[in-house]
């Protein structure tokens, strides 16, 4: 198997960790090569395990490791967090149904991220600063195991490395759930997810993390662990979405927004902190190593900007509809942390408090802006994950190790062309999947609940009717 090692800067500086595993494919850096003209760092390379294990690199490459793994559980973990978070602010007829889309949508995720996304997302040096690259199906499934973990470097394994990168495939796919929720076919929403997380996602996340146009930029693009690569990736499918599927029923009446509350709170409010348990996997994973002071910092960062989009969105709701929601704080908490990811390694601790703060004001307003247009989200996943995903990467130009003018003329490019590129592959894959299957259910079954019509249960059988 080949193997190539590329070089690292702007966040190995920090690290001062080469945390790379070129194994059978590239394994590129979250934030592959973040400045111009770094030297190229070599990893030392062993004849055999034995000799490695025998090395004084064993051990680092062993706690590096097992801390990426670690990282990819806890960002496994956050599927929990969105299940909870999409059911508690969806009607209970409707519960099963969204339950059943974020169990399959990590089974999709990985599945298809395995089959064809993780060699589309890295496809190897020869495609360095290119649009599009690809290196074949499959992770090798026909090789020999030991062929693809018998060269060492003082990163993570070939397997760590597609782990990691896999749960982030699928967190993209999620976003897009709750946005389309209670009114799409689970079949249409099915197919939508194979095409975004084997096609859509790992292009534009080659265009970065996989070397490509982007991070060859004059003054590369940046997003550490993914506002715009992930985040924003998910809320530009989610708009798509939620444009053709149109309003649920009863939603917008004579001019007027009517709320359509969720049923269960205290389920909501469990996934928000569940999905900042994640976080903490999902930004300082993305170190891509175990170095305790990056680490720590990231931490430190994430909680920070997750704090103060909480209290923002609090006293920003309380201002301006007399009252203090919780669905507002728990996704000022949510929009705190989109905002961080971006640059929560370049961030000092007041500068991550500021950047979450704005994120919290920004979601409250946001959710009134896209109830002005009429765009229905039960969630808010426009207002916490495109909204402040787009926020979040353009604050990498304004505050921190990188702001320069440069830099955010760098991240307006990263920002719309990926946008772009998004929301017209979504729109087009929503559009043939209407065409050919169907888009969204029959107006009996939505007023029935999805439960009953797609599943043929209730997740609640044993309490009152669903429907009322």
């Amino acid at each position: 198997m080949k193997s190539w090692s590329k070089p690292l800067s702007g966040l190995l500086k920090i690290t001062g960790v080469v945390a790379f595993a070129a194994l059978a494919l590239p394994a590129f850096a979250q934030d592959a090569a973040a400045a111009a003209g770094a030297a190229a760092a070599e990893a030392p390379k062993y004849a055999d395990y034995a000799a490695f294990q025998a090395s004084a690199d064993y051990t680092l490459f062993t706690v590096n490791n097992l801390w990426m793994m670690v990282a990819a559980a806890l960002v496994f973990f956050m599927n929990l967090g969105f299940a909870c978070v999409e059911t508690g602010l969806t009607r209970s007829k409707n519960t099963a149904n969204i339950l059943f889309k974020n169990t399959i949508v990590p089974c999709i995720g990985l599945l298809t991220f395995a089959f064809m996304g993780f060699n589309l997302m890295y496809p190897g040096a020869d495609y360095a600063g290119k649009w599009f690259g690809f290196a074949g199906f499959g992770l090798g499934f026909s090789d020999d195991v030991a062929g693809l973990t018998s060269v060492y470097n003082a990163g993570y394994t070939y397997w760590t490395d597609f782990l990691f990168q896999g749960m982030f495939a699928a967190t993209a796919a999620t976003i897009v759930s709750g946005a389309v929720a209670e009114r799409i076919k689970l079949g249409s929403f099915m197919v939508f997810t194979v095409l975004f997380t084997a096609i859509s996602y790992p292009i534009t996340g080659m265009w970065k993390w996989g070397n490509g146009w982007l991070n060859n930029l004059g003054t590369p693009f940046y997003d550490f662990a993914g506002s715009t690569l992930v985040h924003s990736v998910g809320g530009w499918g989610a708009l798509a979405g939620v444009i053709i599927l149109g309003p649920r029923i009863g939603k917008y009446k004579d001019g007027r927004v009517m709320p359509i509350l969720g049923h269960s709170l205290p389920l909501a409010t469990i996934g928000v902190f569940v999905l900042w348990l994640g976080w903490f996997g999902f930004n300082g994973g993305s170190v891509l190593s175990a170095n305790p002071g990056a680490v720590s910092l990231v931490l430190v960062t994430t909680s920070l900007a997750a704090a103060a989009g909480g209290i923002a969105a609090t006293l920003t709701s309380w201002i301006t509809i007399k009252k203090p929601d919780v669905s507002m704080a728990l996704n000022g908490i949510l929009a705190g942390l989109v905002a961080i990811t971006a640059g929560a390694d370049q961030m000092t601790p007041g500068q991550s408090i500021i950047i979450g703060a704005i994120g919290g004001v920004l979601v409250v307003f946001a959710v009134f802006f896209f109830d002005k247009l009429k765009l229905d989200d039960p969630v808010g996943a426009l207002s916490v994950h495109l909204v402040n995903g787009i926020w979040g990467t353009l604050a990498v130009g304004l505050f921190g190790k990188l702001a320069s003018g440069a830099q955010i003329v760098s991240q307006l490019i990263g920002i719309a062309t990926i946008g772009v590129f998004t929301f017209a592959f979504a729109f087009v894959a929503f559009s043939v999947i209407k065409a050919v299957m169907g888009l969204r259910v029959s107006a009996e079954e939505e007023i029935e609940g999805l439960d009953i019509g797609e599943h043929g249960n209730e997740a609640y059988p044993d309490f009152q009717p669903a429907h009322k």
